[in-house]
């Protein structure tokens, strides 16, 4: 398949293919008085509405290998990852402003399935991508993207604003995008060690990893839990706290504890861990529950609620109560399947800028 250099058409040529490209997910935001092609985006909120706003970075070789992530993937996965703070909020996405810094070796066609991946989730979420900006990159692929949303004054939510009393709750499952990572990972391993040897690389070497096909997807395509925040909304239910699990349940707890000058107290036996999971944990020799507590990318909701407050949802199946608030005296806690305390404050997760 012929490949057309980024150099054949220009700056200009790429970010008109790219306009194309995201074109149809505009008519998702109502309030977007002008989109790419001048200085700036205009929106105009709906009267009695904030605007929340959160930008991420996804820089080759640390949020993702191109060895292992497919462009269209990648796409999706970097709309995804705002939204999910946008989630956090308890608010709605609305419009995200796209920045890419290219290698000179990229083709313009893995620019557009870069945008085909991210037109999708973008119109999956009822979001408009609005602008941008493109450069060239002498390192590796990097994607900037700033996300607003929407939430009404008495919809909002923070980290802060848990009490000692109400119930810690989690949505969906925990530790699967940590499995789906390390099977990519030895994947790769795999396949290098054929370049290495000048054998071929072929379906005949590879594991099978079609069994594994949920946990890989946890990683290289995770979901948003925009339904989460409808159902909230829908129900007239409003967290007391809530954050997105990023970098893996014990840190992110621990955000939410600091904000609200609180401790926290979790049931091992409590925490949604899928059977997958587990299986994969014991295949490779490690431990599921770790995954669960450190591994990150989750991008589920990890939420506070007062017990009569509850109710509204209690018949949810993808939200979990796992623990309670506690004092900030007594620490953050998990309560193991034997009994023991074990201090969460010891487990961290991931770090850019641990040694």
């Amino acid at each position: 398949m012929p490949y057309k250099a980024i150099s054949g058409i220009g700056e200009f040529g790429l970010i008109d293919r790219i306009a194309s490209l995201v074109e149809p997910t505009l008519q998702a935001a109502p309030g977007l008085l002008t989109g790419i092609g001048d200085d700036c985006a205009v929106y105009q909120p709906a009267e009695g509405l904030l605007q929340v706003a959160t930008t991420d970075l996804l820089v080759d070789q640390i949020h993702f290998d191109l060895l292992t992530t497919p462009l269209k993937l990648l796409g999706s996965k970097a709309i995804s990852v705002n939204v999910s703070d946008i989630c956090a909020m308890n608010a709605l996405p609305r419009y995200a402003l796209v920045s890419i810094a290219v290698p000179s070796s990229f083709s313009v066609e893995m620019i557009e399935e870069l945008y085909q991946g991210m037109s999708y989730a973008a119109k999956e979420y009822g979001l408009a991508i609005a602008g941008g900006d493109t450069s060239s990159s002498r390192s590796g692929l990097v994607i900037s993207i700033t996300m607003i949303g929407e939430v009404a004054p008495e919809q909002l939510t923070h980290r802060s604003g848990a009490k000692p009393g109400e119930l810690l709750c989690v949505s969906g499952t925990l530790g699967g995008a940590a499995a789906g990572l390390k099977l990519l990972m030895r994947e790769k391993e795999i396949m290098l060690e054929h370049i290495e040897n000048n054998e071929p690389y072929t379906k005949s070497a590879m594991a099978e990893l079609k069994e594994y096909r949920e946990v890989i997807q946890r990683q290289l395509l995770p979901i948003a839990r925009l339904d989460i925040v409808r159902l909230f909304h829908a129900k007239n239910v409003r967290p007391s706290s809530m954050i997105d699990i990023s970098d893996g349940l014990s840190p992110d707890l621990q955000h939410i504890c600091r904000r609200s000058n609180t401790g926290a107290l979790i049931h091992e036996s409590r925490i949604p861990i899928h059977p997958d999971t587990r299986r994969i944990a014991d295949e490779l020799q490690e431990d599921a529950l770790t995954w669960a507590l450190t591994g990150g990318e989750e991008y589920q909701l990890l939420f506070t609620i007062p017990k009569e407050e509850y109710q509204a949802i209690s018949d949810e199946k993808e939200i979990s109560v796992i623990g309670e608030i506690t004092d900030t005296e007594e620490g953050i806690l998990l309560s193991d399947i034997y009994g023991m305390s074990i201090d969460l404050t010891s487990l961290k997760g991931f770090d850019h800028f641990s040694s």
